[in-house]
């Protein structure tokens, strides 16, 4: 989830990156008119699994306790509201959905005192139901018990609206953050991945600055903003100029190597696909243009959204969720580092060292250390959003409708049912990690099986919505909730189902580096009942060559 970095220059800066990404569209940028928001969520320690909080009452001098997201840790409680809404992931009951990502940022701002950000996420979760609402919750919580965590931007989504909240503490002894919300315009997209976006904030009206005096917090309808963060940022020594020059990314997450190549990168990717101009922001995306000049320019920022060049559905948007860069010069499944069958698996990190000098790997959205990602598909027209969710690698993973409403999950995606530590043989994040390390020891041959079942499954699941759609139509909120329930519950068993089964198939064709012949569903078998010999197909000729020089031969 994290970026933790050391600044340094060109290459000499240090990165261990857990990241994270988000991507967003407003309600006209889509094709059915509902708003969107992706996000997986990115980190080696984390286990994949459907958070679920039902709705409840709780009676007045009630506490709600915080607790670190990422590590357990305690942090005290704060009081409870008399409601709680229902949660299904990061999403609620009225379809307000939540994501993030970490950026760090300047670490003499971090501080360990008051609410985290995971928390801030399911608390808002809990007591909010708009986009506006969650933003307003959040910001108030922070500035009334302190912001413990580091730099992230928070995605905020409803029906109607779609917002990026860029964040960062005030240091030790300073309670609070400092903060700016930018309001997606409805027929735009927009993106982050552990890199702050945004860049200048408008000077306030009069009105505005009136206003601001009052609550602390510049209102200018679609931007929204901490009232002293310029004042905050020229304090303490991060910002020098006018005020119209002002950069919330430059002051409090200046960029370094790593923040483009393994954070930018992937917004330029997720636009790439809906803009066609975009390649114009590789010498920025890549760090060429920052090195070139020393670590002093990266050059032209991408702009924090854009206007796709046609409408986006919701299975673009997963399908955006599994881009490894095919196609552009940051390909992870081509070159030596890929190996002989083009795996994007690396190994040690994102970057290593040799001779004195760092080199990078790409980061590509779709990951390994992926627990669980989402795309959370809000419908202003429709009594439930679907929470398209799916545990381990987006590249090999499946997106199971979870309804907004339901008031269960499938026990395979619970919480509890096994662990990073515990093989669970009935839990989901277990079955999609077999296949997919399955897949990583020969990728170039075995993912194209795995996408076949995939978009097999994904296929299926947008026909039968559309069904059920028609079908809700007629219920009352209940019996529609009960419905729904059942059948995100039944499909999520049922994919699980058929992913072990897949696994059995590709560990029986692909044992021991060979390939069992497979023709009309079923292993090929001579007329006596016995195996058949295996194909056994050779590296391809690009390895061959790799490998030919330290090869004997005749």
């Amino acid at each position: 989830m994290k970026k933790v970095f050391s600044l340094g220059v060109l290459l000499a800066a240090w990165t261990t990156v857990f990241a994270c990404t988000n991507f967003l569209a407003g309600k006209d940028a889509t094709v059915d008119g509902s708003t969107i928001v992706s996000y997986a969520a990115d980190a080696y320690s984390f286990y994949g699994y459907l958070h679920f909080a039902p709705a409840a009452d709780h009676p007045a001098g009630s506490v709600r306790e915080v607790v670190e997201w990422d590590t357990g840790k305690p942090l005290g409680s704060i009081p409870q509201v008399a409601h709680t809404y229902s949660v299904v992931g990061n999403t609620n009951e009225h379809q307000l959905t939540v994501g993030e990502t970490t950026w760090g940022g300047r670490e003499e701002l971090w501080d360990t005192i008051g609410i985290d950000y995971g928390s801030l996420i399911y608390i808002a979760l809990e007591r909010c139901s708009t986009a506006r609402e969650a933003i307003e919750c959040v910001t108030s919580l922070v500035k009334e018990y302190g912001y413990a965590s580091e730099g992230e931007s928070l995605s905020f989504g409803d029906p109607n609206e779609i917002w990026i909240l860029d964040i960062i503490g005030r240091g030790a002894g300073e309670k609070g953050a400092v903060w700016v919300a930018t309001r997606i315009p409805d027929d735009c997209i927009a993106a982050h991945a552990n890199q702050a976006r945004t860049q200048g904030i408008p000077a306030p009206t009069k009105a505005a600055a009136k206003r601001a005096k009052k609550t602390g917090i510049v209102d200018m309808g679609d931007i929204l903003y901490s009232a002293d963060i310029i004042e905050f940022a020229r304090r303490k020594g991060l910002f020098e100029g006018k005020d119209s020059e002002f950069s919330f990314q430059k002051a409090f997450n200046p960029y370094d190597f790593s923040g483009l190549l393994a954070c930018e990168a992937r917004v330029w990717s997720f636009f790439r696909h809906f803009d066609n101009d975009m390649d114009k922001y590789l010498p920025f995306v890549t760090g060429q243009t920052f090195l070139a000049t020393g670590g002093k320019d990266a050059g032209e920022p991408m702009p924090l959204y854009i206007r796709p060049n046609h409408k986006v559905s919701a299975q673009e948007i997963k399908d955006c969720m599994r881009d490894q860069y095919e196609g552009t010069p940051l390909d992870i499944t081509q070159g030596a580092a890929a190996g002989a069958w083009h795996s994007k698996l690396r190994y040690g990190g994102l970057a290593f060292e040799l001779d004195s000098v760092k080199y990078w790997y790409q980061r590509p959205t779709a990951t390994q250390q992926t627990a669980w990602s989402f795309v959370s598909q809000m419908r202003s027209d429709k009594p439930a959003g679907i929470f398209w969710f799916g545990v381990d690698d987006a590249a090999t993973n499946v997106y199971v409708p979870m309804f907004s409403c339901i008031t269960e999950v499938p026990d395979c995606m619970k919480q509890g049912n096994g662990d990073l530590y515990t093989y669970s043989p009935t839990s989901a994040w277990w079955a999609f990690n077999l296949v997919a390390n399955k897949a990583y020891e020969k990728y170039e041959r075995i993912l194209p099986e795995i996408r076949e079942r995939q978009a097999m499954w994904e296929e299926r699941f947008n026909t039968q919505v559309d069904a059920l759609d028609r079908e809700i139509a007629l219920l009352s909120t209940d019996e529609a909730r009960k419905l729904l329930t059942a059948y995100s519950c039944k499909q999520g068993e049922e994919v699980v189902k058929d992913w072990k089964d897949l696994y059995i198939y590709l560990i029986t064709k692909y044992i021991d580096g060979q390939e069992r012949k497979f023709e009309n569903g079923q292993f090929v078998r001579n007329p006596y009942g016995q195996p058949t010999m295996p194909n056994r197909p050779p590296f391809p000729e690009s390895f061959l060559r790799t490998i030919a020089p330290e090869t004997l031969h005749e």
